[in-house]
């Protein structure tokens, strides 16, 4: 019976990488001269230091330009509030990855009032579809990727 899984995950490596690149970008702006700001990933979240609220916004703007290039959807990012102690601000940036309880009952109930002649069952943090026909499958991957989910999505293994 062919199937295939619903799934949201974030290219750690890519999202290291975007990282990297956006420090250097921070350390080498005329804006950010002597200011000490700087991004730090730790594990899920990405921590943006600066001296300024205003330069945490144009830090997010960097961040999110350079994950984009690396084809990380933006999507996925969770902004946290700022959060100043002193003289620096601090804000957060959550990575969010897998699919939580309440996104995959959405996503199975949108699968079942579409009527599609699939049966869809969620497993940890993904959601496995199953049909008889192929071409049911691939209409339920249609519909969900016009769907407004608030997460994005990748659709793998794929089974014939």
């Amino acid at each position: 019976m062919p199937s295939f899984d619903i799934v949201s995950e974030v290219d750690t490596h890519e999202v290291s990488n975007a990282v990297d690149q956006a420090n250097r970008e921070v350390g080498t702006r005329f804006d950010f001269k002597s200011s000490d700001a700087k991004y730090e990933l730790e594990g899920t979240d990405i921590v943006m230091n600066a001296e300024a609220e205003f330069q945490l916004q144009q830090m997010l703007d960097i961040l999110q330009t350079k994950l984009s290039r690396r084809n990380v959807d933006i999507a996925c990012l969770e902004v946290d509030k700022v959060e100043v102690t002193g003289k620096r601000t601090h804000q957060k940036v959550t990575l969010r990855q897998g699919v939580d309880k309440e996104l995959a009952r959405k996503i199975v109930k949108l699968i079942k009032d579409g009527k599609y002649k699939v049966q869809a069952a969620i497993q940890g943090e993904k959601v496995r579809v199953t049909g008889k026909k192929r071409d049911d499958l691939q209409k339920v991957i249609a519909m969900l990727g016009e769907a407004d989910l608030d997460l994005p999505l990748q659709f793998d293994n794929f089974r014939d």
